[in-house]
């Protein structure tokens, strides 16, 4: 397993190995003491898991205010979706820019959103399945935002248009990144 920096460096991209045979393949999906190395030494509490049946699904881009701040550890069980984090750390010279991850259950990569993120996804392909860990706060309804997932603002190149895009209700309202009060 390598830890890989992206472009925002507390977002960074984990990398299974895969040992593969006449039968499939095994991967160590999660090793504390490697993560830690890598700079990824959050306590894991809860484990998450959504299925998207559409091809264009959106989800996101959430968060969760203090003190139920979330991280994530995300994964592709089956299908493929292009992952995004939002850095919303107000004094963070980054603040606004975004890291996007293709993701799919093929190669196995993993991308770590740490708190202080705006976080979603959309899916590539039909019947997609996405697992992931959180650190930080269980889930919180009174903590829980969003950040309009197709702000002009914020330069996202999501493969969907908003006239195809399949998103909740919360998520067609959310507001713009210039409406969020300071979070992190």
């Amino acid at each position: 397993m390598r830890v890989i920096e992206t472009e925002i460096a507390a977002v960074k991209r984990v990398v299974p190995k895969r040992f593969g045979d006449e039968r499939g393949w095994f991967s160590e999906t999660y090793r504390a003491d490697v993560l830690a190395e890598g700079g990824i030494d959050d306590v894991f509490i809860q484990d998450n898991q959504s299925f998207s049946a559409p091809q264009g699904t959106v989800r996101g881009l959430h968060f969760q205010r203090r003190p139920m701040a979330q991280a994530k550890l995300i994964r592709v069980l089956s299908g493929a979706i292009l992952d995004v984090a939002v850095d919303l750390r107000r004094e963070s010279p980054t603040y606004g820019r975004h890291v996007a991850v293709r993701l799919d259950a093929e190669n196995g990569e993993q991308l770590y959103v740490p708190i202080g993120f705006g976080h979603g996804f959309c899916t590539l392909v039909p019947d997609t399945m996405v697992a992931y860990k959180v650190a930080g706060g269980i889930y919180s309804p009174e903590h829980d935002g969003g950040l309009l997932w197709n702000d002009p603002d914020l330069g996202i190149d999501w493969p969907v248009g908003e006239a195809d895009a399949h998103l909740s209700a919360k998520d067609r309202i959310a507001p713009r990144l210039a409406e969020l009060p300071p979070l992190f």
